[in-house]
C-alpha cells in the first residue's frame, strides 16, 4: 500500500452517533493508521431540510471520546478546506452543467405535483412505486423531452429546476469491491438519481464524487446499503473524467440485531434495554434522550475492541486488542462479507476485562466522575486508586464502582441483617466485642494481621471463622459484597472498624 492513503468519515449532522457509523469511523481510522495515511472528517449537511443543531459538535466529541482523531476536518482544517459541504455549494453546479453539457445529465423542471401524477400514472401490480428512470423520462418536464429553446426560456425565465444523471437504458457497470470482489449492476434497473436540487445544494450522490475526487481520497469505506446507488456513483467518475482518481471502495457488512434478523436500529435498543449510540444523545426537536455506551459506563478502549471484533477478526482467537494492536494487525480483507449480530452481553465482557486489565492511573479520572455523579466527591486520590484496585474486578461497567466502593468512603445506612439473624446468637455478640476491644489494642492495623488475630480470637471461642466472617462483612459493607473483608477494614481504618461493628450490634440488639 502507498503512503499516499486517504479516508473519509462522511456523517450527516442528523442525529446520535450510531454503533454502525462509529465501526465505519474506525475502519476507515485503523486502515488510514496501518497505512501511515490520513483519516479526514467530512460533514454531508447538503440536506438543509434534515440538519440538527448540534449533531456536528456531537459527532465531533463522539471521536474524541474514542480517540479517533481526525487529521483534517471543520475543526482541525486542512489544506482540502472546508470540510462542511455547505461551505462548499459553490463547488458544485459546475460540475452538474458539466454532465449536462456532455449528455450525461438534464434539467428537470418536474414541479412536486407533476412527480406525484406521474408515479399515480405509471403504477402497476409489479411496480406499486414507479421511479424517475428511462422509461418514463420522455414523458416529464425536461431538457430531454423539450426542444433546447424551450428549455432555455425556462431557465432564462428562473424555473426552479433540479439537474438529474441520465442512466443509460442497458449497461453493465462493474466495480471491484474491496470486500466482495466484483459487483455489477445493469443501469437500466437505477433511476436518474437528482445530482443538484432547485436550492442549488448538491445531492450526496455528486457531492461525495467531487468531494473525494476534490480531496484526493483513496479509499471510500460505507456500509453496504449504500451498493445500490454504486453504479451512479462509478458513471458518475467516468462521466466527470476522473475514472483513473476513483477510490477504491469497501461496503461493509451491517450491524445486526441481537437475533440476526435485520439491522440493528434504536428501536431495537429501546426495546431490548442497550444502547446502540455511541454516546447519549438528545433530539433537540423532541427533547427525548437516547442513551449511549459512554454514560452506560464503557471504556472507550473496550467500545472500541468491541465494534472492530463487529465484522472483522485477524485469524486467530485473540478478542482483546489495544488500539495499537488493532492498527498493526488491521486488514481489510479480514473484514467478513456477512452481517454481525450485536450480542450486548458480550459488549459487556469487553468492557469487564478493559476493566480488569486497567490499572488505577486509568480508570481514576472516569471512577472520580462516577463517584462525583453520585455525589461522592474524593480528593484522596492514593486512598482512591487503593480501592480501585481492589473492587475493579468486580465492576463490568464504570457504573458499578459507585455500589462497589462507596461503603469505603461513608458508613453505609442500611445494613442487610436479615441475613446474619438467622445464625445470630449470644456467642457471636460476645465474640464481636472481644473483637473490638481487640482492635482497639492492636498496635498495628494492617489486613495480613487482622485476619490472623481475627482467627486466633474465633478460636479462643470456639466459634469457626467461617460463621463470622459473613457477620463481619454485612457490619462493614451493608451487604454480601465486596472484595476482602480485612482489605476493606484495613483502608476505612481502626476507628471506622470499630463504629461500624457497633453500630450492627446495636441493631442487632434492637430486634
Amino acid at each position: 500500500m502507498n503512503k499516499n492513503v486517504r479516508v473519509r468519515f462522511a456523517p450527516s449532522p442528523t442525529g446520535g452517533l450510531h454503533l454502525g457509523g462509529v465501526r465505519t469511523v474506525l475502519y476507515n481510522y485503523l486502515f488510514a493508521r496501518h497505512n501511515a495515511g490520513e483519516f479526514v472528517l467530512r460533514i454531508e449537511d447538503t440536506d438543509q431540510t434534515r440538519f440538527v443543531p448540534g449533531a456536528e459538535d456531537y459527532i465531533v466529541q463522539c471521536l474524541q471520546w474514542c480517540g479517533m482523531i481526525p487529521d483534517e476536518g471543520p475543526v482541525t482544517g486542512g489544506p482540502y478546506a472546508p470540510y462542511r459541504q455547505s461551505e462548499r455549494k459553490s463547488l458544485y453546479r459546475q460540475y452538474a452543467e458539466q454532465l449536462v453539457k456532455s449528455g450525461h445529465a438534464y434539467y428537470a423542471f418536474d414541479r412536486p405535483e407533476e412527480l406525484e401524477s406521474m408515479r399515480e400514472r405509471f403504477k402497476t401490480a409489479t411496480n406499486p412505486a414507479p421511479q424517475y428512470d428511462h422509461n418514463v423520462r420522455l414523458e416529464m418536464r425536461n431538457s430531454c423531452s423539450l426542444t433546447l429553446e424551450e428549455t432555455e426560456t425556462l431557465l432564462e425565465d428562473g424555473v426552479p429546476h433540479v439537474i438529474r444523471i441520465r442512466m443509460p437504458e442497458n449497461e453493465t457497470v462493474t466495480f471491484n469491491d474491496m470486500i466482495r470482489g466484483e459487483v455489477s449492476f445493469n443501469t437500466g434497473l437505477v433511476d436518474d438519481k437528482v445530482l443538484l436540487k432547485a436550492d442549488g445544494m448538491p445531492t450526496y450522490h455528486l457531492a461525495v464524487v467531487v468531494d473525494d475526487y476534490l480531496m484526493k481520497i483513496t479509499h471510500a469505506f460505507r456500509g453496504e446499503e449504500w451498493l445500490p446507488s454504486s453504479p451512479v456513483h462509478v458513471l458518475l467518475w467516468k462521466y466527470l473524467g476522473w475514472e483513473d482518481a476513483m477510490p477504491q471502495w469497501a461496503h461493509l457488512p451491517l450491524i445486526l440485531k441481537p437475533d440476526g434478523n435485520g439491522k440493528l436500529s434504536k428501536r431495537d435498543g429501546d426495546r431490548l434495554g442497550f444502547p446502540v449510540f455511541a454516546m447519549n444523545w438528545t433530539d433537540p426537536k423532541t427533547t427525548e434522550l437516547t442513551k449511549g455506551f459512554r454514560e452506560l459506563g464503557f471504556m472507550p478502549e473496550a467500545f472500541i475492541n468491541m465494534l472492530a471484533m463487529l465484522g472483522w477478526n485477524d485469524g486467530t482467537d485473540q478478542e482483546i486488542f489495544t488500539i495499537e494492536e488493532l492498527i498493526s494487525k488491521f486488514s481489510i480483507d479480514r473484514v467478513h462479507k456477512g452481517g454481525a449480530k450485536f450480542d450486548f452481553e458480550k459488549a459487556k465482557w469487553f468492557n469487564h476485562e478493559w476493566i480488569k486489565r486497567s490499572d488505577a492511573a486509568r480508570l481514576l479520572p472516569d471512577v472520580k466522575r462516577v463517584l462525583a455523579d453520585n455525589g461522592l466527591n474524593i480528593a484522596d486520590d492514593a486512598l482512591l486508586s487503593s480501592v480501585i484496585t481492589l473492587v475493579k474486578d468486580r465492576c463490568t461497567l464504570l457504573t458499578d464502582f459507585y455500589d462497589q466502593s462507596k461503603f469505603f468512603f461513608e458508613t453505609p445506612q442500611q445494613l442487610d441483617l436479615d441475613a446474619v439473624r438467622p445464625k445470630w446468637n449470644a456467642e457471636k455478640k460476645t465474640f464481636f466485642e472481644a473483637a473490638i476491644a481487640q482492635i482497639e489494642a492492636a498496635p498495628a492495623f494492617q489486613a495480613t494481621e487482622q485476619e490472623a488475630a481475627f482467627k486466633e480470637l474465633a478460636a479462643k471461642h470456639n466459634i469457626k471463622p467461617g460463621e463470622l466472617m459473613m457477620p463481619l462483612r454485612i457490619m462493614l459493607v451493608g451487604g454480601k459484597f465486596g472484595p476482602g473483608v480485612f482489605d476493606i477494614a484495613a483502608i476505612i481504618g481502626k476507628n471506622e472498624t470499630i463504629h461500624r461493628i457497633q453500630q450492627a450490634l446495636k441493631q442487632l440488639d434492637l430486634a
